[in-house]
């Protein structure tokens, strides 16, 4: 039998012309390089940004950057198990993180796993870490107060549901004690809590979780911890991933609060992965869209209008700064996303006061809207009090001889100074804030030796706290002092201190 070429050439064409790709090339990568938790991608021409990519030995990795020949995605596991030639599946899905009542009182990872030795989380619902912001027509002013039970914040600086507070200074000034303290006040209020732990060491998130455990308060709290020892990439998705986490509560017209601690750690990791994928700079700064890093994390914490649910999601970021450089790139940039900022100062912190808010630099724009009328009552003068004291104190320096009015301004400064000063761990609740503050601002306190001011004020609650315990209570109800209250508490007052007169004498 002879073999016809023609024949043959035939039947090899008629098979060309009628094969079907059984795979599609699009789908599979070929790992072209990889170190630092970086890998580069030949392939995957349909890869999203922020798309999971399944590497060898199950490690997942995150497309961030989408060149013209390769795909760099950052690694969410193990560098090491990876090498050269290694083939790169799609899996067609963005990034998500498990959702739901399940995370409550649990310590996860950046990914959604548990890291407390506890069971598994069952949950089998998820959310994309990365979401488009709610829009203008789905927000609603911000109007209803979140309380922290930190007089100097609730009474000068207020915080209401749904709004954006920096909370900036040093490290070591207490920033994460009032984020802490905001979560234990949370108690019974209805508010659900995320901690996201950015960079910090195990030890400092171990001590954290134990001490809200210690108050109850891990019943309504989850914590987010991408520590100090994890790779860049975890400290990058961290705090998007516990946005999508509180987002799952917003949804259902719950109010969610949620610290970022801290930015400043955040922002570092960016820019380290930055440098490792070759971005070019933008502009004068490195790297030039660290802007959207946060504006787009931040503009996701919102009131949301009833017809959309009415939930809210209250973000306290935490930002450190150098010095007390308020001015730095970080910093600049937060604070124009957020609606005000506790600005901590070192100085203060030093001298004993606690927390060490500087009342001048300390400011939210959304102000007495998110303040409870009885607060506004006998807060109204504070800050101007306060800035009229740090005037006239800096200006005595100079001068030896005061005259009677600038002695009382200095005195009824010093006075403030010691009312707003507040134990760790001890929220006050709103009737005895309100009661603390009459007192200061009616200068019932001003003719006592200072070290005699806080015991004064726990004896005096505790007298109009036993004699008329309905005015307190009607505060904590109404939310408000009445002319009525404010008589039946100036007559209490003032019987109050005619027994500590008699009993000094």
């Amino acid at each position: 039998m002879k073999i016809n070429a023609n024949e043959i050439s035939g039947l090899i064409k008629e098979q060309i012309k009628n094969y079907q790709h059984k795979v599609d090339t699009a789908d599979v990568g070929t790992v072209v390089s990889v170190g630092d938790g970086i890998a580069i991608i030949y392939g995957l021409e349909n890869a999203m940004l922020g798309e999971l990519l399944l590497f060898p030995h199950d490690v997942y990795g995150m497309v961030m950057n989408l060149e013209s020949d390769n795909v760099g995605a950052v690694l969410l596991g193990d560098d090491s198990l990876i090498k050269e030639g290694d083939a790169v599946k799609r899996t067609k899905t963005v990034m998500e993180v498990p959702v739901g009542n399940d995370m409550l009182g649990r310590v996860v990872d950046a990914l959604g796993h548990p890291i407390d030795g506890g069971p598994a989380i069952s949950t089998k619902k998820t959310r994309p870490i990365e979401v488009i912001a709610p829009g203008v027509i789905k927000r609603k002013s911000v109007d209803t107060p979140l309380e922290t039970g930190i007089t100097a914040i609730d009474a000068i600086t207020p915080i209401g549901r749904g709004q954006r507070e920096l909370i900036i200074g040093d490290r070591q000034t207490g920033k994460t004690a009032i984020a802490i303290d905001t979560i234990i006040n949370q108690k019974g209020k209805d508010v659900i809590c995320i901690y996201v732990a950015i960079g910090q060491k195990n030890s400092t998130v171990a001590q954290i979780v134990d001490k809200l455990k210690s108050f109850d308060a891990m019943d309504y709290t989850m914590v987010v911890a991408a520590t100090a020892s994890e790779p860049a990439p975890m400290l990058y998705i961290a705090p998007y991933a516990g946005c999508a986490m509180a987002e799952e509560y917003m949804s259902q017209g719950k109010d969610v609060l949620i610290i970022y601690d801290d930015l400043s750690k955040h922002a570092v990791a960016y820019r380290a992965l930055s440098l490792l994928l070759k971005r070019s700079p933008g502009r004068e700064a490195y790297p030039g869209d660290v802007f959207y890093l946060h504006s787009r994390l931040l503009e996701r914490a919102c009131k949301l209008a009833p017809e959309f649910g009415g939930g809210s999601i209250t973000a306290l970021p935490i930002v450190e700064t150098q010095s007390g450089d308020i001015s730095a790139y970080i910093p600049t940039n937060v604070i124009s996303i957020t609606d005000g900022q506790i600005f901590l100062t070192t100085d203060a912190f030093n001298a004993g006061q606690r927390p060490a808010v500087d009342s001048g630099l300390s400011v939210s724009r959304v102000g007495g809207a998110a303040q409870f009328k009885a607060t506004k009552q006998v807060a109204r003068s504070l800050k101007i009090d306060l800035a009229n004291f740090l005037e006239m104190k800096s200006f005595s320096q100079f001068g030896s001889d005061l005259d009677a009015s600038t002695v009382a301004i200095l005195k009824h400064g010093e006075v403030l100074l010691q009312v707003l000063r507040q134990e760790q761990y001890k929220p006050k609740s709103l009737s005895k804030q309100v009661f603390e503050l009459f007192l200061a601002k009616n200068k019932y306190l001003d003719n006592l030796p200072l070290n005699d001011v806080k015991p004064t004020l726990a004896s005096a609650f505790d007298y109009v706290n036993n004699s008329h315990p309905e005015i307190l209570k009607d505060i904590d109800e109404k939310k408000e002092l009445t002319e009525e209250n404010e008589a039946k508490l100036t007559n209490a007052l003032t019987d109050f201190f005619k027994i500590k007169e008699s009993e000094g004498r």
